[in-house]
């Protein structure tokens, strides 16, 4: 594997097995001192693992070992080779759900940060879907604190509007049709990335149910919400459209055996003119947003 340093961290793109083999794209951000805490970044729905980089090397600066990576059938991960035969390029056949996400690659990646990092706290950081996984995950009683950005229990209705509306006509007017003539769900359709024809279909499900994956009857990884019992905090974004206060509530109120804090925050609060659904990962936010991150993942020591 090819390391490389920048500024004072180490930067290694590695790949580790999700729970059942596949190949998943992830890159290890080590700091050049002492290894305080290890701090695993899981990402949104179709947003690249790269988007977190510039949070990540923050993070390692103060003493953080800090892994992002690639769900299956996305970015680097979607180019690994499978136990046994070769991931397509295509995503045309291919299997996987968001339900899959959180059982084999976010539970595999838990395991493989505890399994390196034994005497370290880990920390997990879950932005939108990443945030939501983290109840769905057989061993979430490794974590010792997780921090949710812009994460919810994504129902149309709860969405501000008339994005809800927007949200709405591309899920079920453009997104479906197209992923089931053409067999996955096409980036250019407003998505950002593409992604598996089974992770979008059960993802419009879940955003057209009041409850939203707490509705899903099928999903399995609901019993693993009370099992949860570290520290949280959920950083809601005033101005996000998607996550609204009712929605985030809506994700906390799953994890019954802890009292989660959630901490609104305005874009005026951080100095800035927008925030948004991403934009607690732009470097320009990085001695407040992202300061005020690492200090409370850091009372974890």
């Amino acid at each position: 594997m090819a390391e490389a340093a920048l500024d004072d961290v180490f930067i290694d793109d590695i790949t580790f097995p999700a729970a059942d083999g596949c190949l998943l794209g992830a890159t290890l951000f080590l700091p050049r001192g002492a290894k305080r805490q290890a701090v695993l970044i899981n990402s949104a729905t179709a947003v690249p693992r790269k988007i977190y980089r510039g949070f990540a090397g923050y993070l390692a600066r103060r003493g953080c070992t800090v892994l992002t990576y690639d769900y299956r059938g996305t970015g680097d991960s979607r180019q690994k080779a499978l136990v046994g035969y070769n991931q397509p390029r295509s995503l045309v056949g291919f299997k996987a759900s968001m339900s899959d996400w959180a059982a084999l690659d976010v539970s595999a990646a838990v395991a493989w940060m505890r399994g390196r990092y034994k005497t370290l706290p880990l920390n997990y950081i879950g932005h939108s879907f990443g945030g939501q996984a983290l109840g769905l995950l057989p061993n979430n009683g490794e974590v010792s604190r997780a921090l949710l950005i812009a994460a919810q229990a994504g129902y149309w209705k709860l969405m501000a509007g008339p994005e809800r509306y927007r949200v709405y006509a591309m899920l079920n007017f453009v997104g479906s049709p197209l992923t089931r003539l053409l067999g996955y769900a096409p980036g250019w359709s407003g998505l950002g990335e593409d992604l598996p024809k089974g992770v979008f279909l059960e993802w419009v499900s879940w955003v057209m149910s009041k409850r939203y994956l707490f509705d899903d009857p099928a999903l399995s990884g609901l019993k693993n919400f009370p099992n949860y019992r570290g520290a949280m905090r959920a950083l809601c974004l005033s101005d996000d459209p998607w996550a609204t206060q009712p929605a985030v509530e809506l994700l906390c109120s799953g994890f019954v055996s802890i009292k989660p804090e959630i901490l609104t925050i305005a874009p005026a609060d951080a100095g800035a003119a927008k925030i948004g659904h991403f934009g607690f990962f732009r470097p320009e936010h990085r001695d407040t947003l992202w300061r005020g991150a690492a200090e409370w993942i850091e009372a974890a020591e």
